[in-house]
């Protein structure tokens, strides 16, 4: 009896439906760019002073300039972990006595500023911006900065929860029922965000988007996998991850024209309302059908991929059927994943690629967002980088291997961080030269893990070895907002040399781990115990199969 795979030999394994189907399902790839990146616009940091009561009177009054202001009114560099006091103190002075003359008002008061006692900002404070963001409007400055950690770690967790739950429903109740719902709940979230009137609702908001978001996107990475035949999963897989990056690219030039954040929020959300067109679209999955034992509608499936195809539906369609995998009659347990001594080290070294990772990957993102110079370009240079490197995966995988290029480019990211803390801040452009370089090379690093992590575990225990593994993925995004502006406030280049730690110990860690290239998927235990077997014809499908449960490294 023919497969789903032996059929789409006969009609096209990347005809014109597929081809159709995948620019279809890379909007929803897009999309999710806002989603896991925004708050470098929505979440903005501009510079910022205390409001002082009179002050504004007291310039108007004497015709100072906005640095003479400055000078006058606004506290100098403090003591050592106080580098910012302007920012968060004010002096205890009133402005508006008559006393207070144009030349130098606090000459008067003291003859020494550092004796004036200072306070602080009683009154809220004055931004220099003209657009805004949930930082200006809710005032999460100083003592409420954390609170914009906050902000992100919600919405990874929200994926770290909603990546369980949405994973089980797409396999109970259809890839297509999944992406449905989660795209609509996703765009009611984005805009009930853009429209949620205190910092509490905002954050629920943010959670709930958080929960399904995620959940769309491995959906649709399902959908289109599954609808190509298996010589093109791997390349269709890398360029759906790589409509990720557009979707970064779109998002820097919607942030540079609209910068109040709310219509910026409300831009990205409104436009996915459309996804629910994917009703009338996007088909089922033939195989996800198959599996449920829905032939029926598997085969008038397959026979409309030929239709559209240009191709005749083969005479033995109607026997269709799935391929069975005696293996996957075993029960997996969490305990398997440790249960051997190499299973269990690649099990630690695949969490660990994960986390750092992550932490990489969304920490330089949110590092260049706030020392950047200019914070639209230099979003937009990074996120160029992208694309080479999912040229150079397309190229290297097959050639190379995975685990060198895993070390090389993990390497490369870490050692790239490591420059960034000697560059000074006026070498603007050559520190953000070697953070296009350090980005570049941990979204190779992401896809890879991707890419090894499927190819290490044996068959019944493969997507249960992803999902938990991957999971790090998400606690790596909930802790990375506090590491970065937290330990900013110590030292700027201190978040730095923490990814270069993590970056360098990964690239020594990825040499631990075997080459799979050109070897034959595990099926059992034993076999991955011992990974030096020659390639078998079936591993290019189980590989695939497996493929479908991966999640976003970007």
């Amino acid at each position: 009896m023919p497969t789903v795979d032996d059929v789409l030999e006969k009609v096209g394994e990347f005809g014109w439906f597929q081809k159709q189907a995948f620019l279809t399902l890379c909007l929803v790839s897009a999309a999710f760019a806002p989603i896991y990146v925004g708050i470098v616009f929505l979440a903005f940091t501009p510079d910022h002073r205390c409001l002082s009561p009179g002050v504004a009177e007291l310039s108007r009054r004497c015709s100072w300039s906005l640095a003479e202001e400055l000078n006058y009114t606004v506290p100098g560099p403090g003591p050592a972990g106080e580098p910012f006091p302007g920012q968060c103190r004010l002096y205890e002075v009133d402005w508006n006595q008559s006393a207070l003359s144009c030349e130098d008002p606090l000459a008067g008061l003291a003859a020494n500023r550092s004796h004036l006692p200072l306070g602080p900002c009683r009154h809220g404070w004055l931004y220099d911006t003209p657009g805004s963001s949930i930082v200006t409007e809710f005032n999460l400055v100083c003592d409420d900065s954390w609170k914009v950690d906050l902000f992100q770690s919600c919405v990874n967790v929200g994926f770290f929860l909603g990546s369980l739950g949405v994973g089980y429903i797409a396999d109970r109740f259809g890839r297509k029922l999944c992406l449905l719902a989660t795209t609509l709940i996703s765009a009611i979230s984005g805009v009930l965000t853009a429209i949620a009137p205190d910092y509490i609702s905002l954050l629920l908001f943010r959670l709930l988007q958080g929960l399904v978001s995620k959940g769309s996107w491995i959906a649709g990475y399902t959908l289109i996998t599954e609808f190509v035949g298996p010589g093109y999963r791997r390349t269709v897989g890398i360029l759906y991850q790589t409509a990720f990056t557009v979707g970064l690219v779109l998002l820097s030039g919607l942030a540079y024209v609209i910068p109040q954040w709310r219509w910026l929020q409300m831009t990205v959300s409104l436009p996915t309302f459309l996804f629910i067109l994917y009703y009338w679209l996007v088909p089922e999955s033939p195989r996800w059908l198959l599996s449920q034992k829905r032939n029926t509608q598997a085969i008038k499936i397959m026979d409309h991929i030929a239709q559209k195809n240009g191709k005749p539906a083969p005479a033995d369609l109607k026997m269709l059927s799935l391929e069975e995998d005696v293996t996957e009659k075993l029960s997996p347990s969490f305990a398997d994943l440790f249960r051997t001594p190499h299973l269990r080290k690649h099990t630690f070294i695949l969490m660990y690629l994960w986390f750092s990772s992550s932490v990489i990957y969304q920490g330089l993102i949110m590092h260049v967002g706030a020392t950047g110079g200019n914070l639209h370009l230099d979003f937009l240079y990074s996120a160029l980088m992208e694309f080479p490197a999912a040229f150079i995966i397309l190229i290297t995988i097959d050639r190379v291997g995975r685990v060198y290029p895993l070390a090389v480019f993990n390497l490369m990211a870490g050692t790239a961080c490591f420059v960034m803390v000697f560059i000074s801040h006026d070498q603007h452009w050559l520190n953000i030269g070697v953070a296009c370089v350090g980005r570049m090379g941990i979204t190779i690093v992401f896809q890879m893990v991707c890419l090894v992590n499927a190819e290490l575990y044996p068959t019944f225990i493969r997507n249960l070895g992803v999902m938990v593994c991957s999971s790090l993925c998400d606690l790596g995004g909930i802790i990375t907002p506090f590491l970065v502006f937290r330990l900013m406030e110590v030292w700027q280049g201190l978040p730095l040399m923490l990814f270069a730690a993590l970056g360098l110990i990964a690239g020594g860690m990825a040499l631990l781990l075997p080459e799979t290239k050109g070897v034959a998927l595990p099926e059992t235990i034993e076999d991955a115990e011992n990974l030096r077997r020659k390639a078998k014809p079936k591993e290019k499908t189980i590989y695939l199969q497996v493929q479908t449960s991966e999640l976003p490294g970007t």
